[in-house]
């Protein structure tokens, strides 16, 4: 595959528009030497560093706590089994407690909910935007260190949901078993019965909606008309093409899904199980799209989830999402800096010519669509 600048890969995925949602931030500072000894109130409130003090007294305050509770974060996505294996390393007084890796990012908010006030809620998500969007009175606001690295396109202005790292949809196959897909009505064919795969259900997993966003555009379609992705997953299934089955590195590795529609990253991963597997971005109208970080408004463990927001927002984890094909939200700033790994940052494939990300009036309208029609098409 040809290599692209990675400026201009960055770039192409900043087209993102994530409107101001007229939120005010909290204002205040709480007492520093509470925070270091763990007052959760202050934690609880905290809308960054400073309100601890001392980036040592958050660290303090979080090791005080001595758990992380995150949830939806597979090992082999995005490179997230070395990002918490460091963690724990660094800080070895905070257990991680991983729940559910492989739920939906509207079931990490039923997570919260149905957790609320227990030891065992989540304290961080990661989500998709449609999900973030939705759920903003579940999030704490919280900026970090690195808050002026990050695109104001890429985050609510108060901090309370942040884009992380993102990538391209696309389509990874088992080179063993079938040909490269030239285009998005090649899946049609018969060579594909009862081979292709969505990750997870676009109504609740924001890769299976970005699946149905790049069908639409890659059909007609547009950011504002998503009915074509639609139509295009409902003939896919009336062709018996599609499997309904929810896509894992298992699924990939046992060949009970050879064909999958995921981020592009994702289905990169895939060959280190499966040494043939391949992964197309298709020619034309590319669509890409970041999934967010969000502290948890009732996590039961405040500093702990606002210290994992600073880590993952550093050099060295954003790096570290990178080696796993993800594109971090600081790269920009961390070309100009020289922070960036160049390496990692070459390897990237080439971005389409053109590329197009949901705003959040789009986001919000295309969600609308599906829970009305998704079932029905594809039942």
């Amino acid at each position: 595959m040809s290599r692209t600048h990675p400026r201009r890969a960055y770039a192409a995925l900043a087209l993102t528009t994530i409107a101001a949602l007229s939120l005010a931030a909290c204002a205040g500072s709480p007492d520093a030497e509470n925070a270091a000894a763990g007052d959760e109130s202050t934690a609880s409130t905290a809308t960054s560093v400073a309100d601890f003090g001392s980036f040592e007294e958050l660290e303090a305050a979080a090791k005080a706590e001595g758990n992380l509770n995150v949830i939806a974060l597979p090992r082999d996505w995005a490179n997230y089994g070395e990002i918490l294996d460091l963690f724990a390393e660094r800080y070895p007084e905070i257990t991680i407690n991983e729940q559910s890796p492989d739920v939906s990012s509207a079931e990490e908010i039923t997570a919260a909910e149905t957790n609320k006030g227990l030891d065992t809620a989540p304290d961080v998500f990661d989500l998709g935007l449609t999900v973030a969007l939705q759920s903003t009175d579940h999030f704490a606001p919280y900026q970090v260190e690195n808050w002026d690295d990050i695109p104001d396109a890429l985050k609510e202005p108060t901090g309370l949901f942040v884009g992380d790292y993102g990538g391209y949809m696309s389509v990874g196959y088992d080179s063993a078993k079938f040909e490269a897909p030239a285009e998005l009505a090649d899946l049609l064919g018969d060579d594909y019965r009862g081979a292709v795969a969505i990750n997870g259900d676009p109504t609740a997993a924001g890769a299976a909606f970005a699946a149905v966003g790049l069908a639409s555009v890659q059909s007609g379609g547009s950011l504002d008309d998503f009915q074509p992705g639609v139509d295009f997953f409902s003939e896919l299934n009336a062709a018996g093409n599609m499997l309904k089955l929810d896509v894992t590195s298992a699924t990939v590795a046992s060949g009970e899904t050879p064909v999958v529609f995921d981020w592009d990253y994702l289905n990169a991963a895939h060959k280190a199980d499966v040494p043939t597997w391949e992964t197309v971005v298709f020619d034309g109208t590319g669509y890409a799209g970041y999934y967010n970080q969000a502290i948890n408004v009732d996590a039961p463990n405040p500093a702990a989830a606002r210290l994992w927001q600073e880590f993952l927002y550093s050099d060295e984890v954003q790096n570290l999402w990178l080696k796993g094909g993800a594109r971090p939200v600081r790269m920009e700033a961390m070309i100009e800096a020289g922070t960036i790994d160049e390496d990692l940052a070459a390897a990237l494939p080439e971005a389409p010519a053109e590329t197009v990300v949901p705003t959040e009036e789009q986001s919000t309208a295309a969600g609308e669509l599906l829970g009305a029609n998704w079932a029905a098409a594809v039942q």
